[in-house]
């Protein structure tokens, strides 16, 4: 198995991928693909082409809808803390409020629970206090 991070030729998939992954998560989205190179650059490979080359760059809904939805499925799915924080961050990037992101996540106590909905809350918190810390560096 060949290592096929990044591409010797990139696509144009690939570099819309890149682009986008840049826009909506930045730094976060970057040290996710960084953190898969030793282990599975396929996978980073497909992430950057699939989402993010594919979906997230589609022109039904723009970045801020589609950064709610996906914080709204995250939470809901009450497993993946680590996308839902690196997402958050992607929701506030492309102009989501804290106020809204809090929203969104309260919302799905009502279709995933309150365990999800809390633990969401508890990503946000965390996000948060990141960005704040980060500003005052």
């Amino acid at each position: 198995m060949g290592q096929i991070h990044p591409p010797d030729a990139p696509t144009d998939r690939y570099q819309r991928g890149w682009q986008k992954l840049a826009e909506v998560d930045g730094q976060a989205g970057e040290h996710v693909i960084a953190s898969l190179k030793d282990i599975a650059p396929d996978l980073a490979r497909y992430i950057i082409e699939f989402p993010f080359g594919d979906i997230y760059s589609r022109p039904g809904l723009d970045l801020k809808s589609r950064e709610i939805a996906t914080v709204a499925a995250l939470t809901a799915m009450g497993n993946a803390q680590p996308q839902l924080k690196v997402h958050i961050h992607g929701a506030l990037n492309v102009g989501c409020t804290r106020e809204e992101v809090v929203e969104v996540i309260m919302q799905m106590a009502v279709y995933a629970g309150f365990p999800a909905a809390l633990s969401g809350v508890f990503a946000a918190k965390d996000v948060f206090a990141d960005r704040d810390a980060s500003a005052m560096s």
